[in-house]
């Protein structure tokens, strides 16, 4: 049974989030501040965050950071701004989701499966390392190496990496992309590829390597 950490400090929707997971059979654990939250993810088994970016102590942001220097944990960010350059930003700074005040209590849960999925499916049944060119990826620990150097990905950046290193050299569009690791239908003016694709770039590359080349005009591969 998966354990969802919720950290909302406005207690009507905190409650109305906590009884429908558990409703679904979900474990939770409560949070009302990002430092108390902190606290709970550092001394529980957590399987998704569920985070607000308005909180006392330690904000969202703040919690965010300190958290993705460790973990690659999904965090789904649940925030009121709902404007492209916010969303954007919280993307870019390693949140796996972000979903906008007022929200759809069905979507959420649906969402929520969704980052389970990926966080638990073993692309590689057998195989329990890869190793491609500089790059090594732990399939058990989900720890990712480049020249021996470990990188901190977030759940969405390590979904992608594997899609690639499952076809290297394959070219994949964008919405080839987004259709597979988030399994949804692919939006054409979406930029979160983009942004994801970004993120995992400036992650890989070395100083002589350039892993994922763009092809203009159809999407990227692995090289």
């Amino acid at each position: 049974m998966a354990t969802i950490l919720i950290i909302e400090d406005d207690i009507a929707i905190h409650s109305l989030i906590k009884e429908a997971l558990i409703l679904h059979d979900f474990n939770t654990l409560s949070a009302y501040s990002g430092t108390e939250g902190k606290l709970l993810f550092e001394q529980n088994q957590v399987d998704v965050v569920l985070l607000d970016l308005m909180l006392p102590g330690l904000n969202g942001e703040e919690f965010l950071q300190e958290i993705r220097q460790k973990s690659t944990i999904p965090v789904m960010v649940i925030s009121a701004k709902n404007d492209q350059d916010s969303k954007l930003e919280l993307l870019m700074n390693g949140a796996d989701d972000y979903i906008t005040k007022p929200f759809d209590v069905k979507e959420l849960l649906v969402r929520i499966e969704i980052q389970l999925r990926h966080a638990t499916k073993a692309s590689f049944s057998e195989i329990k390392e890869i190793h491609y060119k500089n790059v090594s990826v732990n399939i058990d620990t989900r720890e990712v190496k480049v020249d021996d150097q470990t990188l901190h990905l977030t759940g969405r950046e390590y979904a992608i990496l594997l899609l690639f290193l499952e076809n290297p050299k394959k070219v994949f569009s964008r919405a080839n992309i987004f259709e597979s690791v988030w399994n949804e239908p692919f939006l054409a003016n979406d930029k979160t590829i983009n942004v994801h694709i970004s993120n995992l770039r400036n992650k890989l590359n070395s100083d002589d390597t350039n892993y994922i080349q763009t092809v203009w005009g159809i999407g990227f591969k692995f090289d």
